[in-house]
C-alpha cells in the first residue's frame, strides 16, 4: 500500500478573502515602509557596488579561510570578502582563493601599500602564498553595475507582465506584476532594516525570486481560468476561493520543500552564500504570500471579463465593494 505524504488535506474550504481588506492593507503597509527603510536608511552595498580590489592568491597549502580573516582582521579595511576557488583543472597542490576588499576612502583603486599589508598578514599564516593577481573596480565601474542590476530586475518585471498578459488577459498581468513588486520592494526593504550586505549575489537571487513567485501565481491564475469556465454564474469572489484550495496542497508542498533545502544551506552553508540563500528563503515565504493574498485580491477588484461578448466589467464591481 502505498504512502502519500499530505502536508494539507485534499479537500480544503478556506475562505482566503475573509480578512481580504486586513490582509491587502498589511501589503501595502509593508510596501510602503520597506520603501521609507531603502530611501532613509539606504542599503549597505557589498564591494560590486562601491568599489574595491580583489586580489587572487595561490598556495601549494590548503587554505583555511577563517585563518585569512583573522589575519587580515587588524588592518581594518572593512568590508572583506575571502573565498575559496575549486577547479578540477588544478593540480592537487594548487589551491586559489579570491579576497574582495571595499574600496578604501580616498583611493581610486588598490594602493602599494594595501598590497604589502594584505600580503604581510597572509604570509604570517602561509609562508607559501603569493599573489596571482590585483585588480580594483572603480567608483564608475560600480555605478555601471548598479544600473545594470536595476535594469536587469526591471526588465524581468516587464518581460513578466507582457506574458502574462498573452497568455490570460491584462487584469492578471497587473495582479502578477504588483505581486512581483510587493516581494522585492519587502526583501529589499529587509536587507535595508538589518544592514545586511547587498551585492550582485542579491540581485540574482531578487531575480530568481521573481521566476518562483510568478510560477506559483500563474499555477494559481490557471486553475482560476479553468473554475471560470466550469462554474459561469457563480460569483468570481467564490471561484477564486475554490481555484486557491484546489491549488493549496501543492503551494504547501513546493513551498515546503524548497524552504528545507534553504534553510539547511543557511545553517551548513557559510558566510560566502549566507546573504543569497537568506534573501531566496525570505522571498520564498513572501512569494508565497503574495501569490494567495496579493495578486488574486487585485484581479478580482479589476474583475475579469467572463464573456467576450460583454464588455469588461469597471474596477471593483466584483472586489471590495461587494464583500460583505
Amino acid at each position: 500500500m502505498a504512502f502519500r505524504l499530505k502536508l494539507v488535506p485534499e479537500h480544503t474550504k478556506f475562505d482566503f478573502f475573509r480578512w481580504q481588506a486586513g490582509t491587502f492593507g498589511f501589503s501595502a503597509m509593508l510596501v510602503l515602509v520597506s520603501a521609507l527603510l531603502i530611501a532613509i536608511m539606504g542599503l549597505n552595498f557589498g564591494i560590486d557596488f562601491r568599489g574595491g580590489t580583489t586580489i587572487r592568491t595561490e598556495t601549494t597549502t590548503a587554505i583555511d579561510v577563517g585563518a585569512y580573516r583573522s589575519a587580515v582582521a587588524p588592518l581594518n579595511l572593512g568590508d572583506v570578502s575571502i573565498t575559496e576557488v575549486f577547479d578540477p583543472t588544478f593540480a592537487a597542490n594548487k589551491h586559489v582563493a579570491m579576497i574582495r576588499i571595499q574600496a578604501q576612502q580616498g583611493a581610486e583603486s588598490a594602493t602599494p601599500e594595501l598590497v604589502t599589508g594584505v600580503e604581510a598578514a597572509l604570509r604570517a599564516v602561509d609562508p607559501a602564498v603569493t599573489f596571482a593577481s590585483v585588480e580594483s573596480v572603480g567608483p564608475k565601474v560600480s555605478g555601471e553595475l548598479i544600473k545594470t542590476a536595476l535594469l536587469a530586475v526591471f526588465g524581468a518585471t516587464a518581460a513578466i507582465l507582457f506574458y502574462i498578459w498573452l497568455r490570460f488577459e491584462w487584469q492578471y498581468a497587473v495582479g502578477a506584476v504588483a505581486a512581483l513588486v510587493h516581494d522585492v520592494t519587502v526583501t529589499v526593504g529587509i536587507f535595508a532594516l538589518f544592514q545586511l550586505k547587498f551585492d550582485l549575489s542579491i540581485i540574482a537571487a531578487l531575480l530568481t525570486i521573481l521566476g518562483y513567485s510568478i510560477n506559483d501565481t500563474v499555477v494559481v491564475f490557471d486553475r482560476l481560468r479553468e473554475n471560470l469556465i466550469k462554474y459561469k454564474v457563480m460569483p468570481l469572489r467564490d471561484v477564486m476561493n475554490i481555484s486557491v484550495n484546489e491549488t493549496l496542497s501543492r503551494t504547501v508542498m513546493t513551498s515546503g520543500t524548497t524552504l528545507i533545502a534553504l534553510i539547511t544551506l543557511l545553517v551548513l552553508g557559510g558566510d560566502v552564500i549566507r546573504g543569497f540563500v537568506f534573501a531566496m528563503t525570505w522571498g520564498v515565504v513572501v512569494g508565497t504570500y503574495s501569490s494567495v493574498f496579493v495578486a488574486k485580491n487585485i484581479v478580482l477588484y479589476l474583475g475579469v471579463n467572463r464573456d467576450p461578448k460583454k464588455p469588461a466589467p469597471s474596477p471593483g464591481a466584483e472586489g471590495f465593494d461587494a464583500v460583505p
